[in-house]
């Protein structure tokens, strides 16, 4: 009597039975598949096309850079263009460590991390996903970036090609080597922190190189060594990364994948509280080497406050936000091409919302679950209010610091120091009403747009926050393009800045769902 061997299925196999059960089960075919691919390039050919353009209509209104340099200090375009290309690394490696960059999460993790097969089979696709991704958006980035440099208005297209490839390989390899981290047991909160010092130093080189003189002229082409240099350690690091896959520990894929499956996940749902979450839970340390002593809680409003400013302490990555929006306005002052009040004054807002954002953690997370909001002797009013004090302090700090490079350019620095002052509350307003926001509800009725199924209504959501920067902030703007501030303008502001706060502490009655 004979048997046949039974052969043990390969990692490869798993991974296209799985996909195979998949295409059966979903019931789409290949014109559907082609559909979508064709959907997905011409969208993507419209939005880079769109984005030249506009690069293309900034860098014409540019004024010609001056040759003898300004007094104070003075940053040249080329060299704002470089720090933004560091800062764009610096966020790369912190995407790179919060997400793995290698994780199998949902019923992946389930069912193949627990097969007696050959593991390299099965992640072979998922480690080179975020390197593809990365090296595409970096390489059309840079490419943006280098036409936007008025002197680079003569592009050829061996420079495009050139850049284009030194921008996405860079970011290519940038990921694969922490995968290769992560493969020999680097903790992935490191890596995280290590792209989150690389983003806090770009403000502060900026600085340094106005105030030093550094004034970078055109950046030159990237030679073809560069590029042969980084195809080899691309390369390089490819091999390495697939031969240690197997040496990733489960429960490290398992925790990127879950990362980015909530990332991806909220992405979807247009939910930027939970994106952030995501985020910042993924490279959040399991313990605390530190006892913080809340000796100065005395009451149940210093406790709530209390537990905001721990959050926002134990977060580095959102320090490190507030530190370089705070920059923002002093960079493009130092820029003397941008610093223009139309441009300083849309880099001041946008500067001022990332911050904003930055302070709200403690009131999303209670949003999400409040726990510490049911159990304290407080009204729910009460309890917005107190949640605007952090954010009102943090911005306010923040406020001097932007207002004080607007006075630098435009002068009488008291009258801007008070108009900060005046305009802080419409920032702790706008954060705790976009905090509370309540989600986009797809279970009601959708609409059909050019980016698919979106719920009725999700604009007006998406808008809570963003709102009362825009109307409270509108007696600031005005002061910033005109250059100087007045006295009506100020009383303007206590105005916006009052109805941002009672906004902001105003509480919605949900509707009931059988009115």
């Amino acid at each position: 009597m004979t048997t046949s061997a039974v052969r043990t299925p390969s990692g490869r196999d798993i991974r296209r039975f799985t996909a195979a059960t998949a295409r059966t089960r979903g019931g789409a075919g290949i014109g559907e598949l082609l559909g979508d691919v064709y959907y997905a390039f011409i969208t993507s050919a419209i939005g880079i096309g769109m984005a030249v353009g506009v690069v293309n209509t900034m860098r014409d209104a540019l004024p010609p850079s001056s040759a003898a340099p300004a007094a104070g200090p003075d940053l040249s375009l080329p060299g704002l263009a470089a720090l933004t290309v560091l800062a764009f690394v610096g966020v790369l490696l912190s995407l790179a460590g919060r997400l793995g960059p290698v994780g199998v999460g949902g019923a992946e993790a389930t069912w193949w991390l627990s097969l007696p097969v050959d593991r390299r089979g099965l992640l072979r696709p998922v480690a080179v996903r975020l390197p593809l991704v990365a090296g595409a958006v970096s390489a059309v980035l840079l490419v943006l970036i280098d036409l936007g440099l008025r002197a680079q208005s003569g592009e050829t297209l061996d420079r495009v090609l050139r850049v284009g490839a030194v921008g996405g390989l860079g970011a290519a390899a940038l990921v694969l080597l922490a995968g290769v981290g992560q493969s020999f047991g680097a903790v992935r909160r490191r890596i995280a922190t290590a792209g989150n010092v690389l983003l806090g130093l770009v403000p502060v080189l900026a600085l340094v190189g106005g105030y030093s003189g550094w004034r970078p002229g055109d950046l030159p082409t990237p030679a073809p060594v560069i590029v042969v240099v980084l195809a080899v350690v691309v390369v390089a690091a490819g091999l390495l990364l697939d031969r240690r896959l197997a040496r990733i520990p489960a429960r490290d894929l398992r925790d990127s994948g879950s990362v980015a499956s909530q990332a991806v996940g909220a992405m979807v749902s247009l939910d930027s509280r939970e994106l952030g979450r995501a985020l910042t839970d993924g490279a959040a340390p399991t313990r605390r080497r530190r006892v913080a002593r809340f000796s100065w809680v005395s009451s149940a409003a210093t406790a709530l406050v209390a537990a905001d400013l721990a959050v926002l302490r134990r977060s580095p990555r959102h320090l490190v936000q507030v530190v370089a929006a705070a920059c923002v306005p002093a960079v493009v002052v130092g820029v003397r091409q941008i610093a223009v009040p139309g441009v300083l004054a849309a880099a001041f807002v946008v500067s001022g919302y990332v911050a904003m954002v930055a302070t709200a953690e403690g009131a999303r997370r209670a949003e999400m679950s409040p726990v510490l909001d049911r159990l304290l002797p407080l009204a729910a009013a009460r309890v917005r209010t107190l949640r605007m004090v952090v954010p009102g302090v943090v911005m306010l700090l923040w406020s001097i610091a932007a207002f004080a490079a607007v006075a630098r350019l435009e002068g009488d620095l008291s009258s801007w120091l008070a108009l900060a002052v005046l305009s802080t509350p419409v920032w702790a307003g706008a954060a705790v009403r976009s905090a509370y926001r309540p989600s986009p509800d797809w279970s009601g009725p959708l609409v059909s747009t050019a980016a698919g199924a979106l719920p009725v209504g999700v604009g007006g959501v998406l808008a809570r926050g963003p709102d009362t920067v825009v109307l409270g902030l509108v007696p600031t703007g005005i002061a910033i393009v005109l250059g100087f501030v007045t006295p009506h303008l100020l009383i303007a502001q206590v105005v916006t800045s009052a109805i941002a706060l009672a906004v902001g502490a105003h509480i919605t009655t949900p509707k009931s769902v059988h009115a």
